[in-house]
């Protein structure tokens, strides 16, 4: 795909707000023939540019409720720390994001969990447990005014 353009970016805009608009209603709201807005939808996810379609999960419905971002600093920087690092992460189901980030830490994560003692558990038996962990700091979520995931 070589360029986007104002009617790509609002078709971004309208699946971004509901993915399961049917292609008749999405041309509708972008002021396209369904033919021509499918068209470009395809090209949109040929390119890569849409990856994929997931659905919004309420994890407080399920039990996630608590949520937290803990960023973490390692003692080691080598390649092998980091990789053992994101092993770890990826096998803790508390961890919904994990990032790697610039600056006086390596890693931030996304926390969900059910309370603050799920949380607590998590801290202690799985981060406090990872050798090249040397400094762990929980930013408690209180709220989200914005929140483009959900």
């Amino acid at each position: 795909m070589s360029e986007i353009d104002q009617i790509d970016r609002q078709i971004l805009r309208e699946l971004g707000r509901d993915a399961r608009l049917s292609n008749v209603r999405l041309a509708e709201r972008v002021g396209l023939s369904p033919s021509a807005c499918l068209r470009r939808v395809q090209d949109l996810e040929r390119s890569g540019v849409i990856r994929g379609y997931r659905p919004v999960i309420d994890r407080a419905r399920l039990g996630a409720g608590f949520r937290a971002y803990v960023s973490v600093g390692l003692s080691s920087h080598t390649k092998a720390s980091q990789e053992a690092f994101e092993k770890a992460v990826a096998l803790a189901p508390e961890v919904v994001e994990c990032h790697n980030v610039t600056g006086s830490i390596e890693y931030l994560l996304r926390i969900e969990v059910a309370d603050i003692e799920a949380y607590k558990s998590f801290h202690t038996d799985v981060l406090g447990t990872l050798p090249t962990v040397s400094a762990i700091t929980t930013f408690v979520v209180l709220g989200s005014p914005k929140d483009d995931r959900a």
